[in-house]
Formats: structure tokens, sequence, C-alpha cells
């Protein structure tokens, strides 16, 4: 069974709502509203827990954390021909690979 502390979390402040949320990346459709942050992490971290739980008692897939997955480092990105055809230049211009160009601009 998945260890439900092993996802991904996170607390952020809502002005809207005037109170913290937490958040867990691998199920995005569940938040916890709370007044200070350990409160909103706490409570995300039980309702993900009640959730994993009924979930495997169902007999349904339960997602896999996302620490707990492998990243090659590659992956493909899509993008118009002309925006292709610019960021060459730029790294020609820089003389540096298209690959380090684009990881730059994506930790930029």
């Amino acid at each position: 069974m998945v260890d439900h502390k092993q996802y991904a979390y996170r607390v952020i402040w809502s002005d809207e709502d005037a109170e913290f949320v937490g958040l867990c990346a691998e199920f995005p459709s569940l938040s916890h509203l709370a007044p200070n942050q350990s409160d909103a992490l706490e409570g995300i971290v039980t309702l993900v827990g009640e959730i994993v739980a009924d979930m495997a008692a169902n007999g349904e897939a339960v997602p896999e954390p996302l620490s707990g997955k492998r990243y090659s480092g590659k992956f493909q990105v899509r993008v118009p021909p002309e925006q292709h055809r610019n960021l060459a230049i730029k790294a020609a211009e820089q003389g540096i690979s298209l690959n380090r160009l684009v990881s730059s601009l994506l930790t930029a």
C-alpha cells in the first residue's frame, strides 16, 4: 500500500479565503483550508490518507507518489516552427546548444 505521507504537499495563502490552503500534487482536486500553515498541512495529509485508504479498500488504483518516480531528464516540447528557429538562432549567437539554452530558460 502507498504511504500517503510520501506525496508532494505544499501550503499556500489564499487571499480569497483569507486562510492557508493545503494542497497535494498527486490529488489536485483536494484541498484543506486552515487559519495557519501547520494546520493546513496536517489537514491535507489527513484528508489524503483517508482518500488513499478508501481507494485501496475499493480496489481503485492509488496514484504513485511523485517522490518515488524516476525521471530520465528528457522530455519533448512542441513549439511553433518560428519559435524553434528563433531559439536556434539565439543559441547559435551565444555559442551554446539549443538544449542548454532551453534548459537555462526553464530554470530562470
